[in-house]
């Protein structure tokens, strides 16, 4: 168990989920855009809170726990602790903007139990993590659902095979190099649900579990042709890509431009795509830059690539 006080500094990562067609069951991390966090543990009385939370950007998002995703993940854990007198202070600096679609809410609730287990010594298994911070998904989406927070804890490319009793699969994958666009609009993940059909046609079922399968096994044997013949959605996609402008021709200029195709990151309105090459990938950054720009669309962009560790804890930092 780490020393009360003893601060401790936290990189949390940003996810893309869904990989395309892989909705609320696949994921990965990325190295970049990641959240900055500092949290330390110190004795509490019984009049004191259990959590306190201080934020470090301008989004001035809630301070309660019960009304922060970082907080309603460390709830979660703390009910499972049983070392009552104990208090959780976490400074928040989140460098992925809310809202943008790469796992914000999921950075912060990862962030949050993977330090917490830290300072008290790790004793919750990667699994407790993620049910742990489930709750803070839950929290911002209305649902409780892992594939953000999956890759965020585990690093790599993920596979929640059930959420409840939870399994998750990491997944080996080639190295594989990701250009992502955020065009500057907001898409909530609550309204991003809300439009989905709540019934599929059976043949789309069917085409949606062998991109799935083929998208997997791509993955598992480092086949780009295969990961880019299954990065297709046809249940998720035709639905919310109404929300993104410019989604289709953006999707066609970076295929062109050689990207093993990709889609929408999570529910929105980030876009990314994946690439076999660094040079292939910063060439689609150029068409997503052309086709926004013509749009007089503000955007970010960023070129990356998988990010393998997960949440990563720095002790020696002043």
């Amino acid at each position: 168990m780490v020393p009360s006080n003893q601060w401790i500094k936290i990189k949390a990562p940003a996810t893309v989920a869904n990989m395309v067609c892989g909705f609320d069951i696949l994921g990965f991390a990325v190295n970049n855009p990641y959240d900055e966090m500092e949290m330390r543990w110190v004795a509490r009385t019984e009049q004191e809170p259990s959590i306190v939370i201080i934020n470090l950007d301008e989004y001035n998002l809630p301070t309660e726990p019960e009304k922060n995703v970082a907080g309603a993940a460390l709830l979660a854990l703390l009910e499972e602790y049983d070392k009552p007198n104990i208090k959780f202070e976490v400074k928040i600096n989140k460098l992925i903007k809310p809202g943008s679609g790469v796992g914000s809410s999921a950075a912060s609730a990862a962030g949050a139990v993977v330090g917490a287990n830290y300072l008290v010594g790790n004793i919750f298994s990667k699994d407790d993590l993620v049910r742990f911070a489930m709750n803070g998904e839950k929290l911002a989406s209305g649902v409780k659902h892992a594939d953000n927070i999956a890759p965020c804890i585990f690093g790599g490319v993920t596979l929640v095979r059930s959420i409840f009793p939870l399994e998750i699969i990491a997944l080996p994958s080639p190295s594989l190099h990701v250009t992502i666009v955020h065009p500057q609009i907001e898409v909530r993940t609550s309204d991003a649900r809300s439009i989905l059909r709540q019934q599929v046609l059976l043949k789309d079922a069917i085409k949606q579990w062998g991109n799935i399968a083929g998208l997997v096994a791509g993955l598992m044997k480092s086949d780009y042709d295969l990961i880019g013949r299954s990065l297709e959605d046809v249940i998720i996609e035709p639905v919310r890509s109404i929300l993104i402008p410019g989604f289709d021709a953006l999707k066609l200029a970076c295929k062109q431009a050689g990207a093993l195709g990709g889609g929408i990151s999570g529910s929105g309105p980030s876009i990314f795509m994946l690439s076999k090459t660094e040079e292939i990938a910063k060439a689609v950054e150029k068409e997503m830059h052309e086709l926004y720009a013509g749009m007089n669309l503000p955007h970010h962009t960023y070129v990356t690539n998988i990010n393998q560790g997960g949440v990563e804890i720095i002790t020696d930092f002043i």
